[in-house]
């Protein structure tokens, strides 16, 4: 699945919930949340769930979206893994990741509580990473693009009738992907293009390793999130 067909499922879905919510709306089959807390930095998410999407199976399904704020890694190799080995200026550097993902949540008793469940699901990530050096004349993004898997476990809270607290914990895996910045990219098979010379290595050339290792896109992404659910 490519990335235009990812958010043409995705747009599907939620469409369709969306539809259905507004024909059953008042069986309660949907519920909307909200919730922010740790997601390797601070993140938010929003998300829609179909409580009852299949009659026949004890099983929830949520689309959701995230917006997380980053470490984007080390600002001067990534100047000189993606631009140049020049060293003046003063960098500035920050980093956001918007994050999709479809959960599956079945009935669990892992917690002991009595409304948990265990989530999974897979997930997809856009990232970009933005170095500046104040001074330096250098301005450039490093991006990419991820898929992922997730898996969790979570509870929620009732507070009355229509809304409930939520309490989240999970981790969730992206694959390595291509990094692109400036004019170069560096890629996990290294058919790299562009890329620059190591000058403290006898100017060999950097490899996708190196550049993985200076910018901090998404890979094992701890998550824990307080929220609420509120039920349509």
């Amino acid at each position: 699945m490519n990335v235009k067909q990812f958010y043409a499922t995705t747009l599907l879905f939620l469409i369709t919930f969306l539809s259905y919510a507004q024909i059953e709306g008042s069986k309660q089959n949907f519920a909307l949340g909200v919730s922010t807390g740790y997601n390797r930095g601070l993140g938010f998410q929003i998300s829609l769930t179909a409580l009852k999407p299949l009659e026949s199976l004890p099983v929830q399904m949520r689309l959701g979206i995230g917006l997380t704020s980053l470490n984007p890694g080390n600002a001067s190799d990534a100047r000189r893994i993606f631009i140049n080995n020049a060293t003046n200026g003063v960098p500035e550097e920050k980093a956001r990741s918007f994050d999709y993902r479809l959960d599956f949540l079945l009935d669990s008793n892992i917690l002991n509580l009595e409304n948990s469940k265990l989530v999974f699901g897979p997930r997809y990530s856009s990232f970009k990473a933005n170095f500046k050096y104040i001074g330096g004349n250098e301005d450039f993004d490093v991006t990419s693009k991820q898929f992922g898997i997730g898996l969790g476990t979570e509870s929620q809270f009732k507070i009355n009738k229509n809304l409930n607290l939520l309490a989240a914990v999970g981790l969730d895996y992206f694959f390595n992907n291509t990094l692109t910045g400036h004019d170069t990219s560096y890629s996990p098979d290294n058919d790299n293009v562009n890329a620059r010379n190591d000058n403290a290595n006898d100017n060999v050339e950097f490899t996708y390793k190196d550049a993985n290792e200076a910018i901090k896109q998404p890979s094992l992404m701890p998550r824990v999130l307080l929220g609420v659910v509120y039920f349509l």
